[in-house]
């Protein structure tokens, strides 16, 4: 017997056994905050916004665009597009008004929902429907659905998209990765066995719901029965008060949600108060990782298990994790975050090797089905069955390093930023001549968007201008946080740039970074 792997199964579960469980805790005093909910209920919500989407005319592969901050609505936004054949497209809602419309008119949305806070600034982002998530013209959307209601039926096809989520990569127009139920499903469940995710923990959503779908982990709590407690906005104090107020047991995050973690957690000893969650609480970290010592600071003023992960959007994400083993256990703390400074051992059901020029090859059933609407690149990807990750790296005693990222992706605070994008920008300055952008180290950030540049014959300007510049025209955490004047640039015989004599000042002697 073969039955379709879909994220069908994570609902039914949910609903099934934990029912009258609370399944989400929202963000309180939020305009549309939906409180406290049981597994009954957001399964009934879910049912409710379905048959909504069949009165409004969007069918089967058609997409619904979501731009917010983390909120329960984003679960059953997730679940209500997915189950019933639909795709979902979350947008990071840090992007300027132009990235989000070129997502939402690039994907072909017919709907987007948007968050109350955003929809001033969105005001110009316009779909077929538009609908704010303010709790009053979505009140239908987001309904219960009476009882016995269903949605149209949908035949489960695991091989169909389930959701595009955009990645700027290494270009300036951002690339849908679609991802099927089949890569959800593998992933979801691959990283909850490896998190060790049972129905005894309650999660913090401190990572991003748009960022990979949060990993898939949502997928992941869902069908667990865990309990999903949001958090829309960072702050280290307030996830430590969650975490005393609400039991929390686990986290997922950049690690600039750590070293907001670590810091607060630092002030609370020093005030010689306990740190709450220590001895039971677990971290799972991706981005770039933090250097081993913070690692170590980590691990001794939380006494919260550190572990890390390597993936990316293409791979849904999990290609490896590295936790804490047995081995390890008599190891200094110092070897010992060394050792959880790599990027993991591959994950269940991944394969990872690294070809002659050092770049890390993966195959896994979480792989993305390709680009939407670039079938170019899909095809540039791959290589003889293996996806190409763009990143550098040595796999040694089965565990990987990534040791250089070729497509020049810079992950700031978990979130990517393309060098090639923020030069282009700085390109439009008509006092630069020439211009590199690389990621450097960054306590907080893991690492930061620095631009070196030679400006003009003539040209006179100073770093506060350059970076009031890009910010007039980028993202804010895409913009650089230094700018460094050269009178040139490190360039072959060819007049490729060299980047990689750039980062080794800043990056030699760190290990477990790129």
């Amino acid at each position: 017997m073969k039955v379709a792997l879909t994220t069908q199964d994570f609902l039914y579960r949910a609903e099934t056994a934990y029912g009258d469980r609370i399944g989400a805790v929202d963000e309180p005093g939020v305009p549309g905050s939906l409180g406290e909910t049981t597994y009954a209920e957001l399964a009934a919500r879910v049912r409710g916004m379905a048959i909504q989407l069949d009165a409004l005319g969007v069918g089967v592969g058609d997409r619904v665009a979501m731009v917010s901050p983390n909120c329960t609505k984003f679960l059953i936004a997730l679940l209500a597009t997915t189950t019933t054949g639909r795709i979902l497209v979350p947008v990071n809602f840090r992007l300027k008004p132009e990235e989000v419309a070129f997502i939402v008119d690039h994907s072909g949305a017919s709907v987007l929902l948007v968050d109350p806070e955003l929809d001033a600034p969105l005001a110009g982002v316009t779909a077929p429907t538009r609908i704010v998530m303010d709790g009053v013209a979505d009140a239908d959307l987001f309904a219960p659905a009476a009882a016995g209601a269903e949605p149209a039926h949908w035949e489960p096809d695991e091989d169909a998209v389930a959701t595009i989520n955009y990645t700027s990569g290494t270009t300036s127009a951002p690339k849908g990765v679609m991802l099927t139920h089949r890569n959800l499903w593998t992933n979801a469940v691959t990283f909850g066995w490896h998190m060790g995710l049972s129905d005894r923990d309650v999660y913090l959503h401190t990572l991003p719901q748009f960022h990979c779908n949060g990993w898939g982990v949502p997928l992941a709590t869902v069908g667990m029965g865990v309990r999903n407690v949001i958090q829309r906005k960072i702050d280290g104090a307030q996830i430590l008060e969650r975490v005393e107020e609400h039991g929390l047991t686990v986290l997922c995050g950049a690690p600039t949600v750590i070293a907001m973690i670590v810091e607060a957690g630092g002030e609370l000893a020093d005030a010689g108060k306990p740190i709450p969650g220590a001895g039971t609480m677990r971290a799972f970290v991706a981005g770039s990782p933090p250097p081993s010592a913070v690692i170590e600071r980590f691990e001794n003023v939380l006494g919260w298990e550190f572990n890390q992960i390597y993936g990316l959007t293409e791979t849904s994400p999990l290609l490896t994790i590295n936790r804490g083993r047995e081995e390890w256990d008599d190891e200094s703390a110092a070897d010992r975050s060394h050792l959880l400074a790599r990027a993991g051992a591959p994950a269940i059901g991944a394969r990872l090797r690294i070809d002659d020029e050092g770049e890390v090859l993966a195959r896994s059933n979480t792989i993305f089905e390709g680009y939407w609407e670039r079938e170019d690149l899909t095809q540039a990807a791959h290589r003889d069955g293996w996806f190409l990750t763009g990143d550098g790296g040595e796999i040694e005693d089965g565990y990987l390093t990534i040791t250089d990222r070729k497509k020049d992706v810079i992950i700031s605070g978990g979130e990517n930023v393309s060098s090639v994008e923020v030069e282009d920008r700085l390109y439009q300055h008509p006092g630069i001549a020439d211009a590199a952008v690389i990621g450097v180290p960054h306590e907080r950030w893991g690492e930061t968007v620095k631009a070196i540049v030679v400006l003009r014959e003539h040209a006179k300007h100073d770093e506060a201008e350059l970076i009031a510049f890009c910010r007039e025209g980028l993202a804010n955490y895409k913009c650089p946080t230094s700018v460094e004047l050269r009178d040139e640039l490190p360039r072959t015989a060819t007049g490729k740039l060299q980047k990689y004599k750039l980062r080794k000042p800043y990056w030699e002697g760190l290990r477990g970074i790129a």
